[in-house]
Order: structure tokens, then sequence, then C-alpha cells
């Protein structure tokens, strides 16, 4: 469902992302993982057409999404790690107008936009602006969002920011449910060890933008001898503090603009 071959992003002199190839089957739930700066969230943005790769090649349900982006962008729903909702909406407007440019049929979009938000507990403020929401239910609202299409691929970077375990734990067991019955892959982002070990599948860690492992979270561990995935994360990535770079911080404004458009 997902295939990524040779995969390489450069930013002038710095690569972010250095030749990583792999592959996500449907119905998998794959944890990226990596520390502050390590390629992530500029892999997230190739697959999800906001940037092209200076080589290599990805293939999002056998589309490629440089080629044909809008034809990629109906395959997938995004959860972006920073806040991408109009905030001089509604939260109903705001599930209506993604449910339009998704092209959910007219008479499923009031049914699934009630479904998620009593779901995600925000059916009673549904006519609110969101500019009065706090952070934790904007977050939750993204992430309903991001569900209204059923979409094929699901990616989510740092998808839990910000929420407590209990609406963690309620957020993961939907999309875990979703996957199970809708064949539909989850790609995703944390910093949540005990989130990643619980729920994804098979794991990648990258660091440098390579991939320095790979498995399940037992596997991991065997291949490390560690005795938790953070200890094993550690292992593979080494113990010194990462900083968000100055080009990540760009990136990220950059792709607010390009998905706007």
């Amino acid at each position: 469902m997902i295939e990524a071959i040779n995969l390489t992003k450069k930013y002038g002199d710095f690569l972010a992302v250095d030749n990583i190839s792999f592959s996500v089957k449907p119905g998998e739930i794959l944890a990226f993982l990596g520390p502050n700066g390590a390629g992530k969230t500029t892999t997230i943005k190739i697959f999800t057409t906001l940037i092209a790769p200076t080589s290599g090649e990805v293939l999002l349900n056998g589309i490629d999404p440089v080629k044909d982006s809008d034809a990629a962008r109906r395959s997938f729903g995004i959860i972006f790690q920073d806040q991408s909702l109009d905030d001089e909406l509604s939260a109903f407007e705001n599930m209506e107008l993604h449910a339009v440019l998704y092209g959910v049929p007219k008479k499923l979009r009031s049914e699934r936009i009630e479904q998620l938000l009593k779901f995600v507990e925000l059916w009673d403020r549904r006519h609110e602006m969101v500019k009065n929401f706090s952070g934790g239910m904007k977050r939750r609202l993204e992430i309903a969002r991001g569900l209204t299409h059923h979409p094929k691929i699901l990616f989510l970077d740092e998808p839990t920011l910000g929420l407590d375990p209990q609406t963690r734990n309620h957020i993961w067991e939907y999309i875990e449910k979703m996957a199970r019955e809708e064949n539909m892959t989850v790609f995703f982002s944390t910093h949540y060890m005990e989130e990643a070990e619980k729920v994804a599948n098979r794991i990648i860690i990258v660091d440098h933008g390579k991939i320095v492992g790979q498995g399940t979270p037992t596997e991991l561990k065997i291949q490390t001898k560690t005795s938790s995935l953070e200890d094993a994360f550690l292992s593979l990535t080494g113990r010194t503090i990462r900083e968000e770079t100055v080009d990540g911080m760009d990136q990220m404004r950059q792709r607010r603009r390009m998905w706007k458009k």
C-alpha cells in the first residue's frame, strides 16, 4: 500500500532523507520513529504530495504522488503535526468542507460528521467557532476530520501530542478498529514509545535520514539486547539531545502554504 524505493531528499547541502527503502502492507499499522531532525516529517511530506523527492520513487496505493498528486491525495488522510484547521469556521463547517473536498457522497456527510464528532466528544460544540477551542479540542477535531472520508491510508504526524492518556487510548482504539474493519493502512510518527509499542504492528526507526532499525517491538528489543522499546530506540539513535533545525521550521511553514493551495 505504501512503497518507498531509494527515497532521498536534500535541502542544499543538508540530506534530510538518505536513500531509504521500505514498504507497508494494506491494513498494517506502522510507527515511524526517530529523534528530532531525523527525517520523519520530511518523509511524510513526500508521501503526502507536499514536497517532491530529490531522487527515488514513492507509490501510494499503486499511485506515484509526484506524477498524479490529485489521485494520490484521494487515497489518504493526513493529520499534521501543526494545526491546519480554519479558526474562522465552526467545527461542523471544518468537517463538512473536508468531506466536500474529498468527495464524500452528500447522503453520507452528515452521518459521518455526527458519528466522528460524537466520537471525539465535540458534537455539542459543533456550531462553535474553532478559534474558541482549546488546543486539545482542536487536536481531537483534526483527528475526526482526517477520518471523515475513510481513507485507504492514514498518515499521522505526532497525532496525539498534547492529549491526555484517556483521549489517546480512545482515539487509537477507533483507528485500530478502522484498520481492521476497512483494511486501512496507518503510518504514524510519535515520541511516545509506549504508544508505538502498544499500537504498531511494526516499527521503523530513522536517524540522520537513514533507517537504523526495523521490526516488531519484540524484534527490536532482541536486536539491541534491551528490555524496553525506549532503550532499544536509544541504543539505535544515541542519547544526545536533538533540537529542531531551522530547516525543519521553514519546511513546516511551507507545508501549510502548499496544502492550502
